[in-house]
C-alpha cells in the first residue's frame, strides 16, 4: 500500500500488504533497484517525512545544498547535534546510503550518503541560520545566492 510518492513520480514508499495490520510496520521504498526496506515503522517514516518537508519546502531562499569534498565530511557530525533516525536508504539509490540527519537551533541539514560524492541539504530558519552552516561547512554551493550567504 503506497501512502507517499516524490514530486516528480520517481520514488514511493509504502507498507506491504501483508504487515499493514501491524501496529507500526516497516515501510519500504521502490528505487531504481526495486524496493527495498526503508524504515522499520511508519511513525518513524512519518517522522522522515515531516524532516524532509520541512526541509525542501516553503521558499529557497533559506535552503542551499551541496556535493560535500572528502575534507569537510567530518565536520557535519562535529558541528552539528545527530537526529536520532536510524541510517536509511535515499529513494535514489544505494550510492546515496546512509541519509543522516543533523541539527542546531534554528538549522536543519541532511546528508546523503558518507562518501566523497555525499550531498548535504541545508535549511535555516532564519538568512543568519543559513549563513552560520554556509561559513562552518564551506562547500560549493549549489544556489546562485550563496555568494551573499558567506
Amino acid at each position: 500500500m503506497v501512502f507517499r510518492s516524490e514530486n516528480q513520480d520517481c520514488g514511493f514508499w509504502g507498507v506491504r500488504l501483508d504487515d499493514v495490520r501491524e501496529d507500526d510496520p516497516p515501510v519500504w521504498v521502490q528505487t531504481r533497484h526495486g524496493w527495498v526496506p526503508f524504515l522499520d515503522r511508519v511513525s518513524l517514516a512519518c517522522v522522515e517525512l515531516v524532516l524532509s518537508e520541512a526541509l525542501f519546502g516553503g521558499g529557497g531562499r533559506l535552503y542551499n545544498a551541496c556535493e560535500l569534498p572528502a575534507d569537510l565530511l567530518a565536520r557535519v557530525p562535529e558541528r552539528f547535534a545527530r537526529i536520532a533516525l536510524p541510517d536509511y536508504p535515499m529513494w535514489t539509490g544505494p550510492e546515496e546510503y546512509p541519509v543522516r540527519w543533523f541539527s542546531a537551533p534554528g538549522q536543519l541539514l541532511r546528508q546523503d550518503g558518507s562518501d566523497v560524492h555525499s550531498w548535504l541539504h541545508v535549511r535555516g530558519r532564519t538568512r543568519a541560520d543559513l549563513r552560520e552552516i554556509c561559513e562552518i561547512i564551506p562547500g560549493p554551493w549549489a544556489l546562485a545566492y550563496a555568494e551573499d550567504l558567506v
